[in-house]
C-alpha cells in the first residue's frame, strides 16, 4: 500500500519557474512547488505540472495551450491525488482572447470540475482542490523607456490585463464558493515582478509555496486525511 500522499501542482509558467525578464528557469527549490515539497515533507510527493503559455480553457494559435483539454491525462498519471492545487489564468489575459475576469474564473471553475468528477483520489474518490486566484499584472514604471520593443509586445498581448487580472482574487472566490472547494488569493502572498509584468521574483515563489503549504495540511486534517 502507498502511503505517500501527493500534491499536483497544476499552473502555468509560474508554475514552471519562469525567471523574470529572461527564458531561464528557476532551479527545482526556488519553483514554489519545491518550496512546497520542503515545506510538507518527505511524507508528501509534489508533482509539478506548469505549461508556460498554459490557459484554463482557450484554445491558443500559439500552441497546444489548452489547460481544460490537458488536465485530465495529467490527474490520470499522478494518481492517487490527495489534494490538486489550480492556478490558471493570467494567460486568459492576452487580448487575443478577450474574456473578462468573470469569464476567466468561470474557465478556472470547469477545471475544478474535472477534477471533482474523476476517480483519481486516493481510493478511487476525487481529489481534494485547493483554486489560486494568480495575483495581479504588476505596472511597468519605466520598461517602456527602457525597452520600448519588448514593452510594445506586452502592450499588445496584456492590454487590459492590469484591470482584470485585478478582479482575479473576487471573482475566483466566488467559483470557489459555488462549487465548494478550498481558496487561496495569490496575490495576498505575492507581487508580480516589475520586471517583466506576469512572473515572480524568488521571493514570491517562497512565500507563495509556504502559503500552499499551510492549506494543503489544513485541507487534509478537515478531510480526514
Amino acid at each position: 500500500m502507498n502511503d505517500e500522499r501527493t500534491v499536483l501542482c497544476y499552473g502555468d509558467s509560474n508554475t514552471w519557474g519562469y525567471e523574470p525578464g529572461t527564458s531561464a528557469r528557476y532551479g527545482r527549490t526556488v519553483r514554489w512547488p519545491g518550496v512546497l515539497a520542503a515545506e510538507l515533507g518527505a511524507a508528501w510527493h509534489v508533482v509539478e505540472a506548469g505549461l508556460n503559455g498554459r490557459t484554463t480553457v482557450f484554445e491558443d494559435p500559439m500552441g497546444d495551450k489548452n489547460g481544460l483539454r490537458h488536465l485530465g491525462p495529467i490527474l490520470e498519471s499522478a494518481a492517487p491525488v490527495d489534494v490538486a492545487v489550480v492556478i490558471l489564468g493570467t494567460n486568459d489575459l492576452k487580448t487575443r482572447f478577450r474574456a473578462s475576469a468573470y469569464e476567466i474564473a468561470e474557465g478556472a471553475g470547469r477545471l475544478v470540475d474535472v477534477v471533482r468528477a474523476s476517480s483519481f483520489g486516493r481510493g478511487g474518490v476525487a481529489p481534494l482542490v485547493l483554486l489560486v486566484a494568480p495575483p495581479p499584472l504588476a505596472t511597468l514604471e519605466g520598461w517602456a523607456a527602457r525597452d520600448p520593443d519588448a514593452f510594445e509586445k506586452f502592450e499588445e498581448n496584456l492590454r487590459d490585463g492590469l484591470e482584470t487580472s485585478g478582479a482575479f482574487a473576487r471573482q475566483y472566490a466566488r467559483v470557489a464558493h459555488v462549487r465548494g472547494v478550498a481558496f487561496l488569493d495569490a496575490g495576498a502572498h505575492v507581487a508580480t515582478s516589475p520586471v517583466d509584468g506576469v512572473h515572480w521574483a524568488a521571493e514570491g515563489h517562497a512565500a507563495f509555496g509556504r502559503a500552499v503549504a499551510a492549506m494543503v495540511r489544513d485541507l487534509c486534517r478537515a478531510g480526514g486525511g
